[in-house]
């Protein structure tokens, strides 16, 4: 078993689109970033290479790259997956944390877990989202940013799929 933690803060600004685990939260505010700045998914993105020690988002998709301005995180997502999968590991859960102040979440929360769920080839079950404010206080608070916190657990897989790299 591997565990990794991943953490991503983004400014909001107004006239942005929020994304959110691959889905779009309506919001006259979204947040800021090279990519789409799907806090969540960039965080999962850095818990899985965590994980296996290969980094961090940056390293393998850095903003200074012109091939990835604008990018639906989905696809970095996807990437980091295939990293993963190809050293021979699977996903047995995900745990995470969306900070923000406005707008709830929660009831985009099913669909998120559905999306992230068919990305890694794992149950929608396997996959928790959860969401706070911080009562107003720092950069969150005043609703000037937004943060996720991730936390994979990754095991051997088994079956054809599985490989030996290292």
């Amino acid at each position: 078993m591997r565990i990794g933690f991943g953490i991503d803060f983004h400014q909001l600004a107004e006239g942005r689109a929020l994304w959110l685990g691959g889905v779009q939260i309506p919001s006259p505010r979204g947040a800021v970033g090279h990519s789409d700045a799907d806090v969540l998914l960039h965080a999962i993105c850095d818990a899985l290479l965590g994980a296996l020690a290969l980094g961090d988002i940056g390293q393998h998709f850095p903003n200074t790259d012109p091939n990835y301005k604008d990018i639906d995180s989905k696809i970095l997502l996807g990437r980091c997956w295939d990293l993963v999968k190809g050293r021979g590991w699977r996903v047995v859960n995900i745990d995470s944390t969306v900070t923000l102040e406005a707008p709830k979440i929660m009831k985009y929360a099913g669909v998120m877990r559905e999306t992230i769920a068919a990305l890694l080839e794992i149950g929608v079950g396997d996959v928790s989202i959860k969401a706070t404010t911080t009562e107003q206080m720092g950069f969150v608070g005043r609703g000037e940013g937004i943060v996720a916190y991730a936390t994979v657990l990754l095991g051997r897989a088994t079956g054809p799929e599985a490989r030996t790299e290292r």
